[in-house]
């Protein structure tokens, strides 16, 4: 199944509209009874101003000067994933420290007008600059450079984080977050990823959170090192011994997950497709499989619509522009059925759209999709 966008360079409309259509899907609808948590999934984390140069024939050279045919602007780091959420219906609530300089007054409306994400408890901070990263896309790779300041100790997560029916955590070795405890007495549950291990241990003695999380999802190499095992679907079985839920994804290979409780194995197949930008794309995945495990979902199923999610987003430039929202879905859904010769097996595996995406959704293929520039000002 290999699709492909095109990224469009015409001045965009304004994120805010974009961001409430998408939300007119509500996966958790069926579920949802006076009392239950006012959000459905808590975030904490960094907030980054990403600056995206797309179009690159090749990576810079030392003493030379390259030319984008492209450039966009969105909010990043943690905002890939509460954009990620936001998009897919999930009635999301995000603490980040914000700089109370232009750019990151553009990182909150867009966050909060655009997107819709509730910022109740994120703070600016006064004299403090956002974070910044460069990211340079060429030939379905990457290259970025960051720069950023700690921001006070005190910020920005919360003495009492908000009543949420998830939280997304990502761990850090050596280092407990006391949010995540305090969360999961509450009863929200915990999905959580892991960076890259810089102190060499891969001991998952580590990670105390751990024990707190009901799924945890990292790659292959990391899943292998922390395990031991050779195979990083032998080392999904040997987490499960630390965590209800392990997913490992595999890259190109797709996906595998298990289930301590249920006895559940799954593995899903990636989708080929030509991968333009990877920035954002673990983030759209987590996204994807944390709404198919609030919304109930079998476990393969989880794995097939979180897999989509991070292939649809490969297919764009960008870290949380290139998330997809339900009118991309539903439009992928129906395309790949039109298209002659495709493997019917490999579309039943994706069968349970149909009953997900309403017809009203329906937008031409491909999408031309927005690309933020800061100083637009509108006319009129």
């Amino acid at each position: 199944m290999t699709l492909s966008h095109t990224l469009t360079g015409e001045e965009p409309e304004h994120l805010t509209q974009a961001g409430r259509r998408q939300a007119q899907v509500d996966p958790l609808a069926a579920l949802r009874e006076p009392g239950d948590p006012p959000w459905d999934v808590y975030l904490t984390g960094t907030v980054f101003l990403d600056i995206i140069f797309t179009g690159l024939d090749s990576a810079p050279v030392r003493g030379t000067e390259s030319w984008a045919r492209g450039m966009g602007s969105s909010p990043g780091g943690v905002a890939n994933m509460a954009s990620a959420l936001a998009r897919l219906g999930l009635r999301t609530s995000l603490a980040a420290a914000f700089g109370d300089d232009h750019y990151g007054e553009y990182c909150w409306d867009a966050l909060a007008q655009g997107e819709g994400i509730d910022l109740t408890p994120s703070r600016t901070v006064p004299g403090w600059h956002s974070p910044v990263t460069v990211s340079m896309a060429y030939e379905g790779e990457r290259t970025m450079v960051s720069h950023g300041h700690e921001p006070p100790p005190e910020e920005p997560a919360p003495d009492c984080p908000p009543r949420a029916r998830a939280a997304v955590a990502s761990l850090t070795p050596g280092r407990r977050a006391p949010w995540i405890a305090q969360a999961a007495r509450e009863g929200t549950r915990i999905f959580a990823d892991v960076g890259w291990d810089e102190t060499g241990a891969w001991d998952l003695a580590g990670l105390p959170d751990l024990e707190h999380c009901e799924a945890f999802l990292p790659n292959a190499e990391e899943a292998k090192r922390y395990t031991g095992a050779d195979c990083p679907r032998l080392a999904a079985h040997a987490l499960t011994e630390y965590v209800p839920v392990a997913v490992v994804t595999l890259g190109s290979e797709g996906a595998y997950a298990v289930d301590r409780r249920t006895g559940e194995a799954a593995e899903v197949p990636a989708i080929a497709v030509e991968a333009l930008d990877p920035t954002g794309a673990g983030d759209v995945f987590v996204a994807g499989f944390v709404t198919g495990s609030l919304a109930g979902w079998p476990l393969a199923d989880r794995l097939a619509f979180a897999g989509l999610t991070a292939a649809l987003s490969v297919q764009e430039f960008g870290g949380s522009l290139s998330a997809p929202g339900w009118s991309e879905i539903g439009a992928w859904w129906r395309r790949v059925q039109s298209v002659e010769g495709q493997d019917r097996a490999a579309l039943r595996r994706y069968a349970f759209l149909d009953r997900l995406v309403p017809e009203e959704l329906d937008r031409p293929w491909p999408l031309r999709r927005a690309v933020p520039t800061i100083g637009f000002r509108r006319s009129g």
